[in-house]
């Protein structure tokens, strides 16, 4: 019988794309993840991805192997985690899906100091909501909003979408061809710089250059990192720009260590909430976890 690790290792590699990314959501390392995916390869005698630079891009027999098995893998899961549930009595687990770069920046300071067990899960919101209204998660918190009958969402923050520049940027000149009020100008102005991106998600610059432009961007950023955070973090060091969402780097803007470069002709901006279901038997639990949230706003 092929060894379950396998499958799970298989549905994390197609669900992240990459084996890094898969090997993080394991917990496992990067040459395991490769091992089990060798394996199961061995197993069925054909290829499941295809290798495209650092994607993993999956094969038609790929497809064919995730969606018959996705189902059945899924309902072990949830037994596990159910069965875990039945066994801590005494210490409720609460399952909370978020970013993982609101988690660096929010939760994961005061994780050892809540009295319950934790899992934190990440991956794209509609998966989370579908995740919560399942009962696989008990919290979510997610600047979007699937309507779900189970689920309820409260507004608690707000996010605004800026572009920001390093350290070394010439935001004087940048500043001077703003005031002209010239979009033509500003757009020339944007696109002769280096960029910061992370994996496969352009998201917030897309939205910030329709909005202002009113088109999508025609370039790739010149240099791709793991996530948000990452680009913050390379930014302080040098010269680029970035479109991030402010509370990722307002220490770094007060700490004069990137700059503010602008907010664009009208913000962009996230409302934030919390998503739970409609019943739940971890009020407390979730409202503590909430209390942290709202406290750091």
């Amino acid at each position: 019988m092929v060894n379950l690790e396998w499958y799970r290792t298989f549905k994390a590699v197609y669900k992240t794309g990459t084996l890094t990314s898969a090997a993080e959501e394991l917990f496992i390392s990067q040459p395991g993840v490769s091992l089990h995916l060798s394996s199961l390869e061995t197993y069925v005698g054909y290829k499941l991805f295809d290798r495209t630079g650092r994607k993993m891009v999956p094969t038609e027999k790929g497809k064919v192997l995730y969606n018959f098995i996705i189902e059945a893998l899924t309902k072990l899961e949830e037994a596990e985690k159910n069965f875990q549930r039945s066994t801590e009595k005494n210490t409720p687990t609460i399952s909370v899906g978020m970013c993982f770069e609101t988690f660096q920046i929010t939760l994961e300071q005061y994780i050892s100091t809540l009295p319950f067990n934790v899992i934190i899960q990440f991956g794209e919101y509609p998966e989370m909501v579908e995740n919560l209204e399942k009962g696989i998660l008990d919290l979510i918190i997610t600047p979007q909003m699937v309507v779900k009958n189970a689920i309820e969402y409260q507004a608690f923050s707000s996010e605004t979408i800026v572009l920001v520049g390093g350290s070394e940027i010439d935001d004087l000149e940048f500043n001077s061809i703003e005031k002209n009020e010239n979009l033509e100008e500003i757009e020339l102005w944007l696109k002769q710089q280096k960029w910061y991106g992370t994996t496969g998600d352009m998201e917030h610059l897309r939205r910030f250059w329709q909005l202002n432009f009113n088109k999508h961007p025609d370039f790739r950023p010149n240099y791709i990192v793991p996530n948000l955070n990452s680009i913050v973090r390379c930014l302080s060091s040098g010269k680029g720009l970035a479109v991030v969402p402010d509370f990722l780097c307002r220490k770094e803007i007060d700490n004069a260590t990137i700059k503010l470069i602008w907010e664009g002709k009208t913000p962009l901006k996230n409302t934030l909430y919390f998503a739970t279901r409609k019943k739940t038997m971890y009020e407390e639990e979730i409202a503590l976890i909430k209390k942290i949230f709202i406290d750091l706003n």
